[in-house]
Parts: structure tokens; sequence; C-alpha cells
């Protein structure tokens, strides 16, 4: 998978995170929570070999991949009960014969497609069209600052030149792309001249994401940052949202958003909708609470990186797993999580990375394995009274 790609809300209904629990009432009403985000892995067949692959995606062909007509009536449901940005990605999504119908469909529906292709496939006649059947953003994956640094990450001769071409392509066609990186050791010094270079390209976004070790990338453990240079990166990231010409914020690194709101408070700023946008509404780790991933099989996961399986849309239908699966219920429910990560007065903006908790400790409910953060007292003295409380019965 080459990363999400989000081209801002089109003011459907989404939740603004800082509810105790996941289960507060709004004006007297039950909260409900609805898909912002839907990432749609059309296929696991890809041109590409990325050493960090979610999908362990290799060229293909996949067996038993969800049909046409199963995909037009994925998005029917989809659309019955919510209208969220839909990422086509992979393996490589423009590898389906059908992709422009899908693509289609879903804009017909009403619905937010965007796409995020490799690279390859993207020519100017292809990147026209994108734009007929109605995609507005499509993404690269950038991971180095050079042709050999990337090229030996994506572990392909050329994809460097392939990216550079392709975002070629989609500025002759007037089409708007961003630009995702997937940070580990081996470009963690890059990142001011990958940030230079993307801003130099014309991207409308860049979207670092730090590496969750599932897939191909489970090799990969040894190449995740330290923590403290985690909470270094992500402060970099914070320092440099407001000095930068395009939407600048990390993915898959849910910590960022409580050093978000740590750096606004230290400069006397609350943070709110109306002065912060979306980096207000956003939340750390979306998984199973407005966002949720879908495999080429119709699998339905909180996110790509936490392969639990949450239901299965040959069986029952996307919005009825939505709102009925267990493993959802218990992402929505922050104070349940373990250590940390249950008490933290910064959970309902964080959550901590379920699919990282996951790799690390073999249950996603435990604490961030990556956060160096310790929870004021106040936590502290919650935490205990609530326990106290359970003990008393």
């Amino acid at each position: 998978m080459h990363g999400k790609t989000s081209a801002g809300p089109k003011g459907h209904p989404h939740e603004v995170p800082g509810m105790k629990g996941g289960k507060e009432q709004a004006h007297g009403k039950k909260k409900v929570w609805l898909p912002r985000l839907i990432a749609w892995e059309l296929t696991r067949s890809c041109n590409l070999d990325c050493i960090h692959c979610r999908a362990a995606a290799r060229f293909g062909p996949y067996p038993n991949e969800l049909t046409t007509e199963e995909c037009l009536a994925f998005l029917d449901d989809v659309a019955s009960f919510s209208d969220p940005i839909m990422i086509m990605t992979g393996g490589e999504p423009m590898m389906r014969d059908d992709i422009w119908e899908i693509a289609k469909h879903g804009t017909d529906l009403g619905l937010r497609m965007v796409m995020a292709p490799c690279g390859f496939l993207v020519t100017e006649e292809t990147a026209r069209k994108i734009m007929e059947v109605g995609i507005k953003r499509v993404s690269f994956s950038i991971d180095g600052a050079t042709a050999e640094s990337h090229d030996n990450f994506r572990r392909v001769d050329g994809a460097f030149a392939s990216v550079m071409k392709a975002i070629e392509n989609c500025k002759k066609v007037g089409l708007e792309f961003q630009v995702n990186t997937t940070i580990s050791k081996h470009n963690l010094h890059e990142l001011p001249r990958i940030l230079e270079l993307v801003i130099k390209l014309g991207a409308k976004a860049h979207h670092p994401f730090l590496l969750v070790p599932t897939g191909r990338g489970s090799e990969l453990k040894d190449q995740e940052i330290s923590p403290e240079d985690y909470e270094k990166t992500l402060t970099w990231f914070y320092e440099m949202r407001d000095k930068v010409p395009l939407q600048f914020k990390p993915t898959c690194a849910p910590h960022y958003y409580r050093i978000f709101r740590q750096g606004e408070r230290e400069k006397g700023i609350t943070v709110t909708p109306q002065t912060h946008g979306l980096d207000a509404m956003s939340k750390g780790c979306m998984g199973g609470q407005s966002f949720a991933f879908v495999s080429h099989v119709g699998k339905v996961q909180i996110c790509g990186f936490l392969e639990t399986e949450c239901g299965d849309i040959r069986k029952e239908p996307f919005s009825s797993i939505w709102n009925t699966s267990e493993v959802f219920k218990q992402m929505r429910a922050w104070d349940d999580y373990k250590g940390r990560c249950g008490y933290c007065e910064y959970r309902s903006v964080c959550g901590g990375c379920r699919a990282r908790a996951y790799a690390f400790t073999g249950d996603y409910m435990e604490e961030e394995p990556f956060c160096t953060y310790e929870p004021g007292e106040g936590a502290k003295r919650a935490r205990d009274l609530k326990k106290k409380k359970a003990a008393q019965g």
C-alpha cells in the first residue's frame, strides 16, 4: 500500500476528538460514528516490490479478488449511510481493468474518490482519464531525496524516475497530487531534503508515515526509529507545520496530536476547529472510529496495518460491520485501552497506534510502545479513582 490519500472532507458529519471514552452524548443524543476515510485495497497486484509493503504485494494476479459487481455494490452500501473519502489503493489499483468503472460509479454516488498509484502507469493519457472519472487527487510515494535512496527502498530500479514522470504528467493535465513518505532509519536524515523536494514539485500535501512493522515491514523492526527520535521527529513536523506552503502532517504517528496541542498551549493558543481546521478535528489513530480498511477480498480491518479481521463484506454489508463489529467498538472505548493509553489526558486525540501495539505486544489494546510521554498527575489520580470504584463493585 502506498499510503492514505486525503483531499479534505466534503462537509460530511464526523466526530471531533475530545470525548470521554468515545461515548459522549451530544445534545442529549447518542454519539453516531461515521467513516470519514475508507482505504480500499482494490488489488494486491503490484509492479513494485517495496521492502516495507504492508500487503507484501507482488505482481500477481491474486485469486478471489472482489468482482466488479461486488465493488459497485460496496460503494452503493457505503453511500447509503455516509459519504467518506474513498482511497483506492493496492498494490497498484491501476492494474485492475475495471478501475475506471469503479471510480466513476463512486463519483456518481457523490463519494470523493482518490487514488494511490505507484507511478509507472500514470501517463499523460491516463492522468486525463483519472480526471475524467472524477478522481480529484492522487498520491505518490517518495521515500528518498535521491533516485538511489528511493529505488533502494522500493527495490525497483527506475521507481524514482517513474514517480517524477507521473507527477509531471499530473501537472500537465491539472491533476492534484500529494506525496507520502515512509520514514525509517534509512531516510530519517533525509527528511528536510525530501520535504524541500516535495515543495519544489508542487504537491498539495506531504504526509510522512512512521513505519509500522507489518507485511514485509515486519522484517524491518530494526529500521524503526527509536522512541526518542520518534518524539524529536514529530516535534520537527510540528515546528515546520506553519513554515511550508502545503499541508504537512504525519500519519501513523498518533502522538503527533499530543505534541501539536502541547506546542499550541505553550504559545497560549487554544486548539479549536474554527482556528485550526482539520488539524483540530483529526485524531491520531482513527481506526474503527472514522477510518476503516477493506482488503482486496473484502475483509474489513481498522486499518491496513492491523490484520485483525472485523468483518467480511461478502458476508454482510459494510454498513452493518461498521456499526456492530466488536473490534470497532473496542477502538471507540478509549478508556479501556491498557497502560498509559487508557488514562492519558491526550487519549481522545491520540489513542496510540493500535497496529504498532499489536506488532510489539500481541495485543492491540496495549499502550503505544513508541510513546515517551508520561501522563500528568491528574490523569493518574483519575485512573486510581476509576480502579477504586471498580474494586468497590
